[in-house]
């Protein structure tokens, strides 16, 4: 991550997580203005960005997989906050998330990433 849209840019953080989301906040030719799950914002090359949508679990409590996008549907695994997965097929307040082969529907405010609340 830069401070500015161009190599010409000090380097601020180079990130090494695989699928940590960011939010993209601005555009600038082939650079994107970017906010991490920390709040912290600069510039990435696009082709540093995947294509895939991907989110992390956030609040203190461990969250539920549930097999269907329902309150009341069976939780099929559990995640703890930190864990980062893709993401899919949004809606009714529920996500689609995958990680190591994991998969079931979380609640959209129990995750943070592009396009996720």
């Amino acid at each position: 991550m830069r401070t500015g849209p161009s190599t010409e840019f000090p380097v601020t953080w180079v990130y090494k997580r695989e699928n940590l989301p960011v939010k993209v906040v601005a555009v600038h030719s082939v650079w994107r203005k970017v906010q991490d799950p920390d709040g912290e914002q600069g510039w990435l090359h696009v082709r540093l960005l995947s294509p895939k949508r991907a989110a992390i679990v956030i609040g203190k409590e461990i969250g539920a997989l549930r097999d269907a996008p329902a309150a009341n549907a069976h939780i099929s695994w559990r995640v703890e906050p930190g864990v980062v997965g893709l993401i899919e097929e949004c809606e009714k307040g529920y996500c689609r998330f995958e990680t190591e082969g994991r998969y079931g529907y979380i609640e959209t405010a129990r995750i943070w990433g592009d396009e996720a609340p």
